[in-house]
Protein backbone atom coordinates (compact mmCIF):
# COMPACT_ATOMS: atom_id res chain seq x y z
CA UNK A 1 0.00 0.00 0.00
CA UNK A 2 1.15 3.40 -1.18
CA UNK A 3 -0.04 6.74 1.13
CA UNK A 4 0.19 9.93 -0.22
CA UNK A 5 -0.05 13.27 1.91
CA UNK A 6 -0.88 16.75 0.80
CA UNK A 7 -2.31 19.83 1.77
CA UNK A 8 0.31 21.09 4.69
CA UNK A 9 1.31 24.42 4.81
CA UNK A 10 2.58 27.43 6.66
CA UNK A 11 -0.50 29.15 8.73
CA UNK A 12 -0.84 31.98 11.26
CA UNK A 13 -2.08 31.20 14.97
CA UNK A 14 -6.06 30.25 14.65
CA UNK A 15 -5.94 28.93 10.97
CA UNK A 16 -6.92 25.71 9.08
CA UNK A 17 -5.53 23.24 7.03
CA UNK A 18 -6.85 20.28 5.40
CA UNK A 19 -4.72 17.33 5.29
CA UNK A 20 -5.02 14.52 2.46
CA UNK A 21 -3.93 10.92 2.57
CA UNK A 22 -4.50 9.05 -1.10
CA UNK A 23 -4.14 5.17 -0.59
CA UNK A 24 -3.28 3.33 -3.33
CA UNK A 25 -5.52 0.36 -2.52
CA UNK A 26 -7.84 0.36 0.01
CA UNK A 27 -7.64 -0.40 3.76
CA UNK A 28 -10.12 -0.62 6.68
CA UNK A 29 -7.39 1.36 9.07
CA UNK A 30 -6.02 4.59 9.07
CA UNK A 31 -4.37 7.24 10.92
CA UNK A 32 -2.84 10.12 10.97
CA UNK A 33 0.74 10.77 13.31
CA UNK A 34 2.53 14.04 13.86
CA UNK A 35 5.86 14.18 15.26
CA UNK A 36 8.51 16.41 16.19
CA UNK A 37 12.04 16.56 15.94
CA UNK A 38 13.89 14.97 18.95
CA UNK A 39 9.97 14.27 20.14
CA UNK A 40 8.02 11.11 20.40
CA UNK A 41 5.66 10.43 17.40
CA UNK A 42 2.16 11.46 18.68
CA UNK A 43 -0.84 9.56 17.38
CA UNK A 44 -3.75 12.51 16.09
CA UNK A 45 -6.52 10.41 14.66
CA UNK A 46 -7.69 6.77 13.83
CA UNK A 47 -10.09 5.40 11.47
CA UNK A 48 -11.51 1.89 11.39
CA UNK A 49 -13.83 1.44 8.73
CA UNK A 50 -17.22 0.03 9.93
CA UNK A 51 -15.78 0.63 13.70
CA UNK A 52 -16.79 2.21 15.99
CA UNK A 53 -16.53 6.68 16.09
CA UNK A 54 -12.70 7.85 15.17
CA UNK A 55 -10.54 8.27 17.92
CA UNK A 56 -8.61 11.54 18.74
CA UNK A 57 -6.02 12.57 20.76
CA UNK A 58 -6.89 14.90 23.32
CA UNK A 59 -4.78 17.23 22.15
CA UNK A 60 -6.54 17.86 19.17
CA UNK A 61 -10.49 17.47 19.97
CA UNK A 62 -12.59 19.90 18.75
CA UNK A 63 -10.26 21.10 16.76
CA UNK A 64 -9.40 18.06 14.28
CA UNK A 65 -11.89 16.31 12.24
CA UNK A 66 -11.27 12.99 9.93
CA UNK A 67 -13.53 12.54 7.30
CA UNK A 68 -13.15 10.03 4.29
CA UNK A 69 -13.90 9.19 0.56
CA UNK A 70 -13.78 5.14 0.07
CA UNK A 71 -14.38 5.41 -3.51
CA UNK A 72 -11.07 7.05 -3.59
CA UNK A 73 -9.58 5.63 -0.84
CA UNK A 74 -8.42 8.85 0.75
CA UNK A 75 -8.61 9.91 4.42
CA UNK A 76 -9.12 13.51 5.19
CA UNK A 77 -7.45 15.63 8.08
CA UNK A 78 -9.03 18.77 9.19
CA UNK A 79 -7.49 21.08 11.41
CA UNK A 80 -9.09 23.53 12.99
CA UNK A 81 -8.41 26.35 15.11
CA UNK A 82 -4.17 25.64 14.76
CA UNK A 83 -2.00 26.49 17.19
CA UNK A 84 2.17 26.58 17.35
CA UNK A 85 2.50 23.10 19.22
CA UNK A 86 0.58 22.11 16.43
CA UNK A 87 3.29 22.21 14.45
CA UNK A 88 5.13 19.13 12.87
CA UNK A 89 5.39 16.51 10.05
CA UNK A 90 2.33 14.73 9.52
CA UNK A 91 2.27 11.34 8.68
CA UNK A 92 -0.84 9.34 7.09
CA UNK A 93 -0.54 5.48 8.62
CA UNK A 94 -2.73 2.84 7.45
CA UNK A 95 -3.15 -0.90 8.04
CA UNK A 96 -5.66 -4.13 8.70
CA UNK A 97 -5.89 -3.59 12.39
CA UNK A 98 -7.92 -2.01 15.09
CA UNK A 99 -6.36 0.48 16.78
CA UNK A 100 -4.87 -0.01 20.30
CA UNK A 101 -3.31 1.69 22.69
CA UNK A 102 -0.01 2.03 24.67
CA UNK A 103 0.08 4.23 27.74
CA UNK A 104 -3.08 5.52 26.57
CA UNK A 105 -1.45 6.95 23.65
CA UNK A 106 -2.80 5.64 19.75
CA UNK A 107 0.27 2.77 18.74
CA UNK A 108 1.98 3.10 15.57
CA UNK A 109 2.03 -1.37 15.61
CA UNK A 110 -1.59 -1.57 13.73
CA UNK A 111 0.06 -0.01 10.67
CA UNK A 112 2.58 -1.37 8.58
CA UNK A 113 2.27 1.53 5.47
CA UNK A 114 3.03 4.84 5.84
CA UNK A 115 3.50 8.19 3.97
CA UNK A 116 6.00 10.63 3.43
CA UNK A 117 5.19 13.28 5.69
CA UNK A 118 3.77 16.58 5.04
CA UNK A 119 4.97 19.95 6.94
CA UNK A 120 2.32 22.13 8.69
CA UNK A 121 3.84 25.24 10.01
CA UNK A 122 1.55 27.34 12.62
CA UNK A 123 3.04 30.73 13.76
Amino acid sequence: VQLVESGGGSVQTGGSLRLSCSASMYTVAMAWFRQVPGKEREGVAAVYIGGTSPYYADSVKGRFTTSQDNSKNTLFLQMNNLQPEDTAIYYCAAGSGFQCYTGGKLSARPYPYWGQGTQVTVS
